[in-house]
């Protein structure tokens, strides 16, 4: 099903979910600091699926191995644990490269529910097809082959959410989208967590597609509804 990395420094809860996802059926790797962890999957990127990281480690925490992790490999899915269940936490964990968020204490099954989640998104966005898929708006494209952004011809380097994200505006272009809608057509349906994800992920695609990312052209925020593409 995929490998897992656990990194908490914390026996009991790791042990707690260390046992419960290898009772279903998941190859996990665990660690108590951010520095094992960081070497484990520097050796091997390719071969983890998602990663589980609490914020509060000793050393160096949570927030700089995501960003290292995130670095290293755009595709694997990071769900970030935190005991602080404060607003400026959950953004900027998802500010730079988080796919989810929980606050401890935590339930186990839900838990489990998102990184199931996570990895069927995960495997359906790595599904090799047969022939190049290219999404065309305006002066930008996307491959869905390669997994690949470009603007007027230019590669701009987007996460796995980010690039669903496109996907869901390429094939909506000028329709106003509820946050909902996008929050179900890319993280699923059965999602447990805030809508506000969306917004955190929308702002980040700006910075990276805009000209002038506080006077979007391309992506529009529809006030008191959600976003439209404008190609």
């Amino acid at each position: 099903m995929g490998k897992i990395l656990v990194v908490e420094d914390e026996g009991s809860i790791r042990e707690l979910i260390v046992l419960n996802l290898e009772m279903a059926e998941y190859e996990v790797v665990e660690a108590a600091t951010a520095e094992a962890a960081l070497e484990l999957f520097t050796a091997a990127p390719e071969s983890f699926k998602c990663a589980i990281l609490d914020i509060m480690l000793p050393g160096m925490n949570g927030f700089t191995l995501c960003e290292n992790i995130r670095a290293a490999s755009p595709v694997v899915g990071i769900v970030m644990l935190s005991a602080k269940s404060l607003e400026a936490d959950k953004i900027r964990a998802l500010s730079i490269g988080a796919d989810d968020y929980m606050t401890k204490p935590f339930s186990i099954s839900e838990l489990k529910a998102r990184i199931d989640a996570l990895c069927r998104r995960i495997s359906r966005s790595q599904v090799t097809v047969e022939e190049s898929s290219r999404l065309v708006s305006g002066n930008f494209v996307l491959d869905e082959k390669s997994r690949v952004m470009m603007k007027n011809g230019q590669p701009i380097d987007l996460t796995q959410v980010e690039f669903q994200i496109m996907e869901l505006f390429f094939r909506n272009s000028g329709t106003a989208l509820v946050r909902d809608k996008i929050l179900e057509g890319v993280w699923g349906e059965n999602y447990y967590g805030d809508v506000k994800i969306v917004d955190v992920n929308i702002r980040r695609l700006r910075m990276k597609i805009e000209d002038e990312p506080s006077n979007p052209q391309h992506i529009l925020t529809v006030w008191g509804y959600g976003y439209r593409w404008n190609p």
